[in-house]
């Protein structure tokens, strides 16, 4: 239990996508955006200040239910996991990637509602589900959004 758990209050920044492994193991990969505010005293406004996007990976269940709540681009989500620092190389440069392996996720009930319908659970995964994830993240690593492509928090 020595893992850093997090919670993080954002919105779905692209299309969730949605796949099934070889071995029969369903995973949902989306981007998460959290664009933090702060008061500006001498201005007397609310000011954006940079966003910050992370790679949400759900698995089994988790990510069936996701896929199945038709999340879409802009939904206020609030989502719960084990936080990931991955470094990797790519084109003679080391990057980290910031992913979180959900444990939960779903819509911000502070900016609308929900119908809720209980669902079953699964079993464990395996290496090859995990190198799919990593795969996935390496990919949103790659589409960089540009500000006019960020949905507004509400």
């Amino acid at each position: 239990m020595n893992e850093a758990h997090i919670t993080i209050t954002g919105w779905v920044a692209a299309e969730p996508r949605y796949a099934v492994t070889t071995n029969g193991t369903p995973f949902l990969s989306l981007r998460v955006g959290c664009t933090p505010r702060r008061y500006d005293r001498q201005t007397s406004q609310w000011q954006d200040v940079d966003t910050l996007f992370l790679t949400v990976n759900c698995w089994r269940n988790l990510a069936d239910n996701v896929n199945a709540s038709e999340f879409q681009r802009g939904t206020p989500v609030l989502v719960t996991g084990r936080l990931r620092i991955r470094q990797y190389e790519r084109d003679g440069q080391w990057r980290f990637s910031a992913e979180v392996e959900a444990t939960t996720l779903g819509p911000d009930l502070f900016r609308g509602t929900a119908d809720f319908r209980p669902v079953q659970r699964g079993g464990p995964l395996s290496d090859e589900d995990r190198r799919m994830a990593e795969d996935a993240a390496d990919e949103w690593a790659l589409a960089t959004p540009t500000p006019d492509e960020e949905p507004k928090a509400a």
